[in-house]
């Protein structure tokens, strides 16, 4: 075996290269293959007895009548895919010892995840620049989870856990650092990357959309929030944080220092012909005017109504999320065509649509509720949504 470091990645894929030759995992067709190799590199510092390795390569319901054998078979595969790199690479990494089998520790091995491990320690034991300097470096490394072909291998979980962990709080640390120094283009850049690795953390989309607002970009903060409030909704039935609220109403706010004709004003306020049928607004606005309702009826104390229509399914039980999805969607459509222009329908969560009658009364609310689900089964009949309506008065600010 030629001289040399072998270097091996295992963040975002699962790669083995010496002296400019490479394996990956990409063109697996053997999953037991670099299932056992990344076992035998990840525990390289010890023997294996062959028992423990049988039980990582099969179930009980897969067991060989002859798992030594087996084994023997997949270790030779093992070889010759290691023998890519060079002429008997296989035979000299992966050695027999006492009747276990053991990584040859005297080939030097740089692994990515120790790497990345190092730095994150040194940032942690660091302060200001030569913290973020630390972080970033690990933050480069990280360019994916551990082992994600393994993703679901029981050994791999914990390990994918922690470093994903590990991965988050240098972000998180890194953010302070950045806002500081107004390293604004940085930050934009982190928290993307973040969050395509972790997508649910509200907080990661705040400080993106604060970075953005930052360098005046204020439509692609206002695109962030509605992408995040759709995957929140979609997948959890919540609605975003009054802090990402805050950020987006001062995403869409317009700010300039020329004065706008009052005409021009207007023209910027008339809304675009559009569908006929009730507005549809997100819920955050439909808050506002919920808000700007309540005040005016405190002083005319002119009639609206609320009305909350749920969708579930037989017998008060969850619908499964594609009919549920399937059903939203369709019910959005009857309400929109069933309403007057001056009424306005939301979502409020995942299962629920929230709706403002103005001049209606409570027997003309509960009547207009009903027409809905009427006319919803009409044109789906095979829908198995339930959809049950409550009405009550809008109260007044006083």
């Amino acid at each position: 075996m030629d001289g040399g470091t072998i270097f091996v990645q295992m963040l975002g894929e699962f790669s083995i290269t010496l002296n400019e030759k490479t394996i990956t995992d990409s063109a697996n067709r053997s999953k037991k293959v670099w299932l056992l190799l990344a076992y035998m590199i990840y525990c390289r510092s010890r023997s294996i007895a062959p028992s423990d390795l049988t039980n990582l390569l099969w179930s009980e319901e897969e067991s060989s009548s002859n798992p030594l054998n087996a084994l023997k078979t997949v270790f030779h595969r093992v070889r010759s895919t290691l023998d890519q790199l060079g002429s008997s690479v296989g035979h000299n990494l992966i050695l027999r010892k006492d009747g276990c089998y053991i990584w040859n520790q005297t080939v030097p091995v740089h692994l990515d995840i120790e790497e990345f491990d190092t730095l994150c320690k040194a940032g942690a034991e660091s302060q200001g620049d030569t913290r973020l300097a630390y972080y970033q470096k690990a933050q480069a490394l990280y360019t994916g989870d551990f082992l994600p072909k393994l993703s679901s291998e029981p050994w791999v979980v914990p390990i994918s856990a922690y470093y994903h962990n590990l991965y988050v709080r240098t972000v998180l640390e890194s953010i302070p650092l950045l806002e500081e120094r107004q390293r604004y283009e940085e930050l934009i850049a982190l928290c993307r990357s973040a969050i395509a690795l972790e997508p649910y953390q509200e907080s990661l989309y705040q400080h993106l959309m604060r970075g953005l607002l930052a360098l005046g970009r204020q439509a692609e903060a206002a695109q962030i929030y509605e992408d995040m409030s759709q995957l929140l909704l979609s997948n959890f039935g919540i609605m975003p944080s009054e802090e990402s609220r805050s950020l987006y109403r001062d995403a869409v706010r317009t700010s300039s220092d020329i004065i706008i004709p009052a005409d021009t004003v207007q023209e910027q306020l008339r809304e675009a012909s559009g569908p006929a049928g009730a507005l549809v607004c997100d819920y955050d606005f439909f808050r506002v005017i919920y808000h700007a309702e309540a005040r005016s009826v405190a002083r005319s104390g002119a009639a609206i109504h609320i009305a909350l229509l749920n969708v579930e399914g037989e017998g008060a039980r969850s619908l499964p999320r594609r009919s549920l999805d399937c059903a939203m969607d369709n019910l959005l459509e009857v309400v929109r065509s069933s309403l007057r222009r001056g009424d306005i329908v939301s979502r409020c969560s995942i299962s629920q649509y929230i709706l403002m009658l103005p001049n209606a009364n409570y027997e003309n609310s509960c009547k207009v509720c009903q027409r809905i689900i009427r006319t919803f089964f009409r044109q789906f009949p095979h829908s198995p949504a339930r959809i049950h309506a409550s009405v009550q008065p809008l109260e007044p600010n006083l």
